[in-house]
């Protein structure tokens, strides 16, 4: 696991958008994996930039998001549905027919976690999957105590991510209480991750991912079993991590590193 401690989140987000670019020009069909939520938008807004003013070509991608919340339609302005494609899609090159996102909608959750699986599969797999972080350390909406090799499924949500995801909505009471998510084990078939993280009341979720135990309830820290994994903070969000100077250390010396 690589850890990038830059000064702040605009730095964080130019970072992260280097990171998608460097797939891109490999692999210009690449397959990608989408967060919502507040921390990726710097990032996506970067994409979107770089779209516009530097010709970056999406012509060619595939996307799969990470969740959806059960019984919003997709033109409910809190459904991810509409948050990616007002704060992305609709600004970039991608075909409409190679954005998939989960159904908070349908009629069989089953069946469709099924074909969201099969369906990342026939497209080969994805190649970078973007993520953020809850605050007791979840990722997509595997809560505290999800399986570590959990697929696409249904899932309830936690008080506390109700909580957090309160703020997003009129009243706590309409924040629906189940989602439809990627499973832990989905997100580590990818071939490489980035987690985002920023603000200090991501601290000690990080601190936790990174530097404690492999354990279900931190389900971020599964990203510690992953061969390409890379974690992006601001300086507030690396407010917790014990061995905070080494990291900074070693990103310095990278370049001078020795070839693999």
């Amino acid at each position: 696991m690589e850890i990038i401690i830059k000064d702040d989140y605009q730095q964080m987000s130019r970072t992260a958008a280097e990171i998608v670019v460097e797939v891109l020009n490999t692999r210009p069909n690449a397959v990608f994996g989408m967060a919502t939520g507040s921390t990726p938008l710097g990032l996506y807004q970067e994409l979107v930039r770089l779209h516009k003013q530097e010709q970056l070509d999406f012509s060619r991608v595939t996307t799969f998001n990470l969740d959806e919340y059960v019984g919003l339609p997709v033109n409910h302005p809190q459904s991810y549905h509409y948050f990616m494609h007002e704060h992305f899609f609709k600004h970039v090159n991608i075909p409409a027919q190679n954005i998939n996102i989960p159904s908070g909608t349908t009629s069989n959750y089953r069946a469709f976690c099924e074909w969201y699986e099969q369906r990342i599969t026939e497209c080969g797999g994805i190649d970078l999957q973007i993520l953020g972080i809850g605050s007791d350390g979840h990722i997509a909406f595997n809560e505290p105590a999800s399986s570590l090799s959990s697929r696409t499924r249904l899932k309830t949500l936690s008080k506390q991510t109700i909580d957090d995801n309160a703020r997003f909505f009129d009243r706590r009471e309409e924040v629906p209480v189940y989602a439809i998510t990627m499973g832990v084990g989905t997100i580590l078939d990818a071939r490489k991750l980035i987690l985002l993280a920023s603000s200090k009341k991501k601290a000690k979720a990080i601190a936790q991912a990174v530097e404690g135990p492999v354990t279900s309830i931190v389900t971020a820290s599964a990203l510690q079993l992953h061969p390409d994994a890379t974690v992006l903070v601001d300086q507030e969000a690396a407010g917790q991590l014990a061995m905070r100077d080494y990291y900074e250390f070693i990103y310095a010396a990278k370049p001078g590193a020795p070839r693999t």
